[in-house]
């Protein structure tokens, strides 16, 4: 969503941004590779929120919108409506407040949404990048390991990984399974790597399905 709201605003994406003092998550004291004084291109700070969840970028982004970031907050909820998540509400642009709430058929919509910008579908399968921070080149890499196992069989047009305790483990995703696009959405994965064998059974199961459909006698 925090993509959404900022590509919507048809910013300058090469333009320079700076992580703040502001950006620093004092909630969850989360880390980042970002110090306070890095300058980003939009675009950089874009790629790393959505492929690395750099919470500091993502925060920077919405810091920088028009009118700041509670017009931003205001920009991603009015969003949300007009994609028909009426059981969802933002209160910050990183997902690090609890008071962040949403159920499983509204980040569906909204993953379907998110798919018809091609920043964000290519961000989000971009398995790994190299960013240059205060003159020295930092590699950073994509949350999702689907993403970057090279030799993986998924065929995936976006990708997103999140995690506070309350939520748990989360993975939501547009794929291509048996033939079809799908969107999964998994939530309240209770270890590092449930939500990607969840992952990788939903798509088994899929494939079984379909498999079984083209054999039946007609």
């Amino acid at each position: 969503m925090t993509a959404m709201v900022v590509l919507d605003s048809k910013p300058d994406m090469s333009a320079p941004i700076t992580i703040a003092a502001s950006d620093v998550d004092t909630l969850r004291n989360s880390r980042s590779r970002l110090p306070v004084g890095t300058v980003l291109t939009r675009e950089h700070a874009m790629l790393l929120a959505l492929m690395s969840s750099e919470n500091r970028a993502a925060h920077a982004l919405a810091r920088s919108y028009p009118g700041g970031l509670r017009a931003f907050v205001d920009a991603m909820n009015r969003k949300a409506r007009s994609l028909g998540m009426n059981e969802t509400h933002f209160e910050d642009p990183t997902g690090l407040t609890s008071n962040n709430v949403s159920t499983a058929a509204d980040l569906a919509k909204m993953v379907a949404a998110a798919h018809n910008y091609s920043q964000i579908r290519d961000f989000t399968t971009t398995s790994g990048a190299t960013v240059e921070i205060h003159g020295r080149v930092e590699e950073f890499h994509n949350t999702n390991a689907l993403i970057r196992n090279h030799n993986s069989a998924w065929d995936i047009g976006l990708s997103k990984t999140g995690y506070i305790q309350e939520a748990g483990k989360c993975l939501v995703m547009q794929a291509r399974v048996a033939e079809k696009p799908v969107v999964i959405v998994l939530l309240d994965s209770a270890g590092a790597m449930t939500r990607i064998g969840d992952a990788q059974r939903i798509k088994h199961w899929m494939e079984s399905a379909s498999l079984g459909r083209r054999s039946s006698p007609v």
